[in-house]
């Protein structure tokens, strides 16, 4: 049984060390990309250490599988054993791989980053009105100021809650209209329809892995049917120092499932046998990754991998990502195919609110963050 959530850091058994992760005086710096996009002095909060900031120049590619899904959502049995095996070795390397023929609207795509547009070309006031709290995960954020008081991220966020739950309220429009305003009509109706398909497209991916698994047929899809996941607007306007800083830092996702896509401005880089890769963007794919939370789902067979966002001089870059997760009360434990005497249990028992709370309020997200929440739990239980 997965143990209770998180109620306060009162009550948790003591922390792993995990540096910069501290409340701060979140009027003590503000991330205004109108003004430091034009700073040749970065505040020394931006500045990240020598050994992690970014290389810019002659990163190699990423060699990652272009799978076509045209034959799988048609029903091609033969496409989807091919997409399946092509999935499961990137799964197993890495955990990165690109989608083509997804099936998502194209003109919706469009529309998606269009409206990014308009509401990070706001003033920062008015952006504000949407400001994230500290400990929370949606609203937005101007780098990370709240939460960190060293290595913040060039970026800026917009975040929020997303429900596939049956006759559930149109979450992403009715909060999007009731945090900026009626106007934001149009602006929530892209939004919920992007998430909508997001949701769906998630959901045949995660059949494709429990083929590649030898997972019993709609495990992963009914686990994951009725999702409470999280869909994220990332902005990363151009920096006069690029090789100071980083849009994101390294990181793993402790979600389940991400679906990114980026613009025609590249940035995203991989850490694969301790290099960086990058991999460019393709306006007709999505590039997938898997999370923390389907790494303990797998037993740990497939690979939550680490990566960054670096930024440029000279043009603001645009990513959507949609992190895929289960329901609260959905208890994360593999299935019995995936556990014998050969592979016993990696990771315990938990619940997606249990390790969001914990990566939000007491850890700041690496590789070691699925150990540092096991260790948590074992202490905790003990």
């Amino acid at each position: 049984m997965a143990i209770e959530c998180i109620k306060s850091i009162q009550s948790m058994p003591q922390l792993p060390k995990n540096q910069d992760h501290k409340e701060v005086d979140e009027s003590s710096l503000v991330f205004d990309a109108s003004l430091l996009r034009h700073q040749l002095h970065l505040p020394k909060h931006f500045i990240w250490p020598d050994e992690e900031k970014p290389c810019l120049k002659n990163v190699p590619e990423l060699v990652v599988p272009l799978i076509d899904l045209g034959g799988f959502l048609s029903g091609d049995s033969g496409a989807a054993l091919e997409a399946a095996r092509l999935i499961g070795e990137a799964c197993r390397k890495h955990g990165f791989f690109l989608v083509v023929n997804h099936g998502i609207d194209s003109k919706l795509i469009s529309h998606a980053h269009s409206y990014m547009d308009n509401f990070f070309e706001l003033p920062l006031s008015q952006k504000q009105r949407a400001q994230r709290k500290t400990g929370e995960h949606c609203g937005y954020a101007s780098s990370f100021t709240g939460r960190f008081t060293s290595k913040l991220p060039w970026k800026e966020t917009l975040s929020f809650q997303f429900s596939a739950e049956k006759n559930s309220p149109k979450i992403v429009k009715d909060y999007l209209c009731n945090t900026m305003g009626k106007d934001f009509e149009q602006f929530g109706n892209v939004y919920q329809e992007y998430c909508e398909s997001m949701s769906t497209l998630s959901l045949g991916i995660m059949e494709l892995l429990e083929i590649s698994l030898g997972v019993g047929k709609a495990y992963f899809r009914e686990f994951f049917e009725e999702n409470s996941s999280i869909m994220r607007l990332n902005y990363y306007p151009p920096c006069q120092k690029p090789d100071l800083t980083l849009g994101t830092g390294p990181h793993c996702d402790p979600t389940s499932l991400t679906i990114l896509h980026q613009d025609q401005v590249g940035g995203l880089q991989v850490c694969v046998d301790n290099k960086w890769h990058s991999i460019s963007p393709n306006f007709n794919a999505f590039v997938v990754n898997i999370g923390d939370t389907f790494m303990a789902l797998s037993n740990g067979r497939y690979k939550s991998c680490l990566h960054r966002a670096v930024v440029n001089s000279k043009t603001t870059r645009k990513s959507l990502a949609f992190f895929l997760c289960p329901r609260s009360e959905k208890v994360v434990t593999p299935p019995s195919e995936l556990v014998d005497d050969l592979s016993p249990r990696v990771y315990p028992d938990f619940t997606w609110p249990m390790l969001l709370e914990f990566t939000q309020k007491h850890y700041r997200a690496d590789t070691k963050t699925l150990e540092a929440f096991t260790n948590w739990i074992q202490q905790k239980r003990s």
